[in-house]
């Protein structure tokens, strides 16, 4: 997200920065030895007419607008690229151009792998990170921790963007799920919410705080024995 994980490399894919509202949703499944599932989706439901009406033209106020084959290619590169990166496994790609949704999913031996995928495709992309989060856990304390820190270059790069570009990111929202097998005992951040079943824990946020250094989505999670 313009903090810049795999998500938001999704994100320019399919948006373009295109539409109006969109959802980036993390979801990762922590199990008790470590390994684990991610998926990354991008929901461009809510302005599916407007983007749909989009995907006719060539361009919009300068930006080229993706054809239908090229944003499956891209995705295939995804694809391609994470079958290779060591510590992942089962990766597939889900792509509904008729609601504008987009997911890709994989499993990691290590939480520490998402960090190294993060950072690769980004680099092979040639997509400028920006990003200062990261993931670990530990099976002996139960602990599961999510590392973030604003860094001014984000809110640089949001500067640089045309006016019709920044609106995109007025209603634009940040979802992370994060699943374990054990109860959640304790969770750091304010913003996050601990569901009914005490196994999981959702965040909630908009785009622009990510971006301008008011929202921190760091978390400590400690999980009960």
């Amino acid at each position: 997200m313009i903090k810049r994980n795999l998500g938001y490399f999704i994100l320019i894919l399919l948006v373009g920065m295109f539409s109006s509202c969109f959802q980036i949703i993390e979801e990762i499944n922590v199990a008790a030895n470590g390994s684990g599932t991610v998926n990354l989706t991008v929901n461009l439901s809510a302005s599916k007419t407007k983007v749909a009406s989009i995907m006719l033209l060539d361009s919009v106020n300068g930006y080229k607008v993706p054809s239908k084959q090229k944003i499956h290619k891209e995705m295939d590169e995804v694809v391609a690229y994470l079958k290779n990166s060591p510590g992942i496994s089962n990766v597939k790609k889900t792509v509904d151009l008729e609601n504008y949704i987009a997911s890709v999913s994989f499993a990691f031996k290590n939480i520490s792998n998402i960090n190294n995928v993060n950072q690769n495709v980004l680099k092979k992309m040639k997509i400028k990170a920006v990003n200062n989060s990261s993931y670990s856990y530990n099976p002996e304390t139960n602990t599961f921790q999510r590392s973030y820190a604003h860094t001014k270059e984000a809110l640089t790069e949001y500067n640089k963007l045309k006016s019709e570009v920044k609106n995109v990111f007025k209603e634009a929202s940040y979802t992370s799920i994060y699943r374990f097998e054990k109860p959640v005992s304790t969770c750091s951040n304010p913003l996050a919410k601990v569901s009914k079943t005490k196994k999981a824990v959702m965040l909630n946020t908009g785009m622009l705080g990510l971006i301008n250094g008011k929202t921190n989505i760091s978390n400590k999670i400690v999980l009960s024995k």
